[in-house]
């Protein structure tokens, strides 16, 4: 099989710790070469990977290499894609794509013109249980869609350097960082844009300039509500990081899906909404759910196969390709937006 021959620019974190590993077990891809500005001699010896740089100058020069995976902070994908595109490199890149709207339109740009395909790194849509999930609503097995809850928080305290934690570097904290992967979600299972966005975003525990809280109203092209919680100031053994989604007939839960895993579980109640009105509503009636079962595959490894895919089918990514990216930053900045006007703002694109 032909294989996509890919770097890594940003080995450390997230790349270190899930990509790495995920994209070592992609059929159609062969992991080339890291780059970081420490570790890296490490990093590359424990994976087994051949080349070892610490200048992205060096790594995206590399005539070896078709592609490379971007994990650098947010404040430098802009200089990190720009670099990868000019060099003929395509880009998968962790989100937020870019710290705001107006460098993703760069960002974007960019690739256009030098013809580089770009896929932004929101894996959760390929998680096993959230595809069976999308099925299941495309079934019509809850009837019409009404509306979403989805949870994400974690314990997140002052880190000297840390980068989200300062939104000149990250963009922003709780919302940008997290609420953006269900914002993705969102539209991902349902099949439907966000039309309207407000947004709490402020500061409730930690002391950096991120905020470390963001609630979010969405309102769907339906007229579907949904709520997004994301917190940094939660611990993660309070938080079960739930996914409620409630129907006309019926409903479906998660715990444990939303996050970096692939595990979690999912159940589900359907046709329902066919009884007369019931004048005693009771709470107190049996509520008959199942356990619904998926096919558990580690979404890291998916999203690099469908992209290393892309590449060599010469086919742009449909999922997480630049239009959802530039769509997913107007919404980001407009819940931003949305707390300092204190009112709510709809989505153009």
């Amino acid at each position: 099989m032909k294989k996509v021959r890919m770097g890594v620019i940003g080995a450390g974190g997230i790349a270190y710790r899930r990509t790495i590993p995920g994209m070592l077990k992609a059929k159609n891809i062969k992991l080339v070469a890291v780059m970081d500005v420490v570790g890296v001699d490490k990093i590359a010896k424990e994976f087994n990977i051949e080349k070892a740089y610490t200048k992205e100058k060096d790594i995206v020069k590399d005539p070896e290499i078709d592609a490379v995976y971007i994990a650098t902070p947010v404040y430098l994908h802009l200089k990190h894609i720009k670099m990868a595109a000019e060099n003929g490199k395509h880009i998968l890149c962790e989100k937020a794509l870019c710290t705001d709207l107006k460098e993703t339109e760069e960002a974007v740009n960019i690739c256009k013109k030098n013809g580089i395909f770009i896929q932004e790194g929101y894996m959760m849509k390929f998680h096993g249980a959230h595809r069976k999930i999308k099925e299941l609503i495309g079934e019509g097995k809850i009837g019409k869609l009404v509306y979403i809850r989805a949870q994400l928080s974690c314990w997140y305290p002052p880190i000297k350097g840390a980068w989200r934690q300062d939104p000149k570097k990250g963009g922003g904290g709780a919302l940008i960082d997290m609420a953006t992967h269900l914002y993705d979600l969102v539209e991902f299972l349902t099949d439907e844009k966000i039309k309207y966005v407000s947004a709490i975003v402020n500061s409730q525990v930690q002391k950096y300039k991120s905020e470390d809280s963001s609630t979010t109203l969405l309102e769907l092209k339906s007229g579907a509500h949904a709520t997004v919680d994301c917190f940094f100031c939660i611990p993660d053994e309070a938080s079960r990081t739930r996914l409620e989604i409630y129907g006309s007939h019926g409903s479906i839960f998660t715990e444990g899906t939303i996050g970096q895993s692939e595990g979690g579980v999912v159940e589900g109640i359907f046709g329902l909404g066919t009884s007369g009105y019931d004048a005693k509503q009771s709470k107190d009636v049996v509520r008959r759910f199942r356990k619904i079962n998926f096919k558990k595959t580690n979404p890291y490894t998916d999203e690099c196969e469908y992209f290393a895919e892309c590449i060599l089918k010469n086919s742009p990514p449909q999922i997480n390709g630049p239009e959802a990216s530039l769509h997913i930053a107007e919404v980001t900045e407009k819940a931003y937006a949305s707390y300092i006007q204190k009112r709510i703002l709809k989505v153009d694109n």
